[in-house]
């Protein structure tokens, strides 16, 4: 039974529901404290990862990241010596999305969230909270990569509510547009405010933000390693592991080699 006071982190970019969340959670569960309450993505991770909450209170829809982005990047920066915080989502998506939601998450609130609907949460949670048990070795390295996984499932199954259509990128370089075949591109990378587009001889640069053009990607062709990565499946030829056993990509047609961060790891399993 765990007795010490359970800690929680809240995201949400509309400052009067954040305070009414925080209000009824006070009322529902008076021992719950609020670590931090921050208004986007960007410092939903940076808090986490500081504070190191036991609870993530997530609102889908924020500036900067979305929620979900935001607890796929805190899962993969998690200490590991450390379990993974229960998450409970808050979102406007509709009813095909809840059961998405639920599979990878403590629970789910809908926007504007209610009161009694709250409270079957604050239930949930309280019971988790008291049955939880300390998890070490190889238990504990199991359970935060199952989590890992549905994350990682959750963020393939909502892009895949797009259709995959893009056959062709522009990209500027100085007076001339070039137009950039997707089938010829080896990776993609996040670079301050531009993507780079890179193909087997030229690098392009494109303003277009990943997680906007990832949508319009074959899933099955274009595998995401890294929040600001993704690669051609066909173009990468070994997955190779460090002395630290973080794991890196060799490409047929690219000298650089490309990290894969512990969230998409779980992609490379030998056959």
């Amino acid at each position: 039974m765990n007795t010490s006071p359970p800690r929680a982190l809240i995201a949400e970019d509309e400052p009067l529901l954040a305070l009414a969340l925080q209000q009824l959670l006070g009322q529902l569960w008076p021992q719950l404290q609020i670590e931090a309450r921050v208004a986007d993505g960007i410092s939903a991770v940076q808090q986490a990862l500081t504070l190191l909450p036991d609870l993530l209170f997530l609102d889908i829809r924020m500036p900067g990241q979305t929620g979900l982005e935001a607890a796929a990047e805190i899962a993969d920066a998690w200490p590991e010596e450390q379990a993974l915080p229960a998450i409970v989502f808050v979102t406007a998506y509709d009813q095909c999305a809840l059961a998405a939601f639920e599979a990878c998450a403590m629970d789910y609130l809908l926007k504007p969230v209610q009161a009694a609907r709250l409270g079957q949460t604050v239930q949930r949670l309280q019971q988790w909270w008291q049955q939880r048990q300390p998890v070490q070795g190889k238990d504990l390295a199991m359970h935060n990569h199952r989590q890992l996984e549905q994350l990682l499932g959750l963020q393939q199954q909502l892009l895949g509510q797009v259709p995959a259509a893009l056959q062709i990128i522009q990209a500027s370089v100085g007076n001339q547009i070039h137009m950039v075949r997707v089938q010829d591109i080896i990776y993609l990378e996040a670079a301050d405010k531009y993507l780079r587009v890179l193909t087997a001889a030229q690098e392009y640069l494109i303003r277009t933000p990943l997680k906007d053009l990832l949508p319009q990607l074959d899933a099955s062709e274009f595998w995401q390693i890294h929040r600001g990565t993704v690669v051609r499946v066909q173009a990468i030829a070994s997955a190779q592991r460090d002395e630290s056993g973080r794991l890196g990509l060799l490409l047929r047609d690219r000298p650089e080699k490309l990290a894969v961060s512990r969230l998409y790891a779980t992609r490379f399993k030998a056959m």
